[in-house]
């Protein structure tokens, strides 16, 4: 109990250390820039403290559960010895952690009003839910198939920079005959999926794999499985996008 405590007071510690540039730069347009009072002061006061408890509690969280779990889920899928079993795994954690992720849901009910209002898809409400669910599923498939693409490169030992390049080369090509209303939403949707519960997870899963596979570093195999699950939607997107615009 009182290791516990301890932790959970280096981490509150940590978390106002990690807090404290963003107050200053707030802090010095506030009062030497703009130079005007802060409405609602209280309220912000106590935002604030909700938000260092309940940073603290998260990342506290993490230590305790996320990263300890992908890692044995990484653990026993390896031992199991069952590469159909692994890869649903990878596939299935990308896609289900997704397609509940609040930034994606939001992004995608504002790229269909966009959409809706360049004319590219029919508006209305029924339109409109059915091409959000669509954009949602697409790029949730997308990160999931990223994640069995990064395993499969954990597994094998293939080189990730050139992953990366050949798919950066498509999303190039993509790019040129891609829609221009669904060009930005594509490039954005690579950020949203990299939520706060898949990040640590799939860290987790890829460092847990490299590190139980002979013949695998860590360091230098274990992390890029983010990279894949940013790239892959940009390149789903995309081809969403010509497929509605078809």
């Amino acid at each position: 109990m009182q290791k516990l405590m301890g932790d959970a007071v280096g981490n509150f510690a940590s978390t106002i250390r990690d807090l404290a540039p963003i107050l200053l730069v707030i802090g010095f347009f506030q009062f030497a820039v703009l130079r005007q009072p802060i409405q609602n002061l209280a309220d912000i006061l106590i935002g604030f403290v909700f938000v260092l408890i309940g940073l603290t509690i998260f990342i506290r969280g993490l230590e305790m559960a996320l990263f300890p779990l992908g890692e044995a889920l990484a653990n026993a899928f390896a031992s199991k010895g069952s590469l159909f079993w692994l890869l649903s795994f990878a596939f299935g954690l990308g896609f289900g952690t997704t397609f509940a992720e609040p930034a994606l849901i939001a992004v995608s009910k504002e790229a269909v009003m966009v959409m809706a209002e360049a004319g590219v898809i029919d508006a209305g409400a029924a339109s409109e839910t059915f091409y959000a669910d669509a954009l949602r599923y697409t790029v949730a498939v997308s990160v999931g198939s990223s994640l069995i693409i990064g395993v499969l490169r954990i597994l094998k030992g293939w080189p990730v920079q050139w992953i990366i390049i050949g798919g950066y080369v498509i999303v190039v090509v993509l790019t040129a005959v891609a829609p221009d209303t669904i060009i930005g939403i594509a490039y954005d949707s690579g950020g949203v999926t990299t939520s706060t519960i898949t990040v640590p997870l799939v860290t987790a899963l890829g460092v847990g794999l490299a590190s139980v596979i002979k013949g695998r570093n860590p360091m230098i195999d274990g992390f890029g499985l983010i990279a894949f699950a940013s790239l892959m939607p940009i390149i789903f997107v995309l081809l969403f996008g010509i497929v509605v615009a078809a």
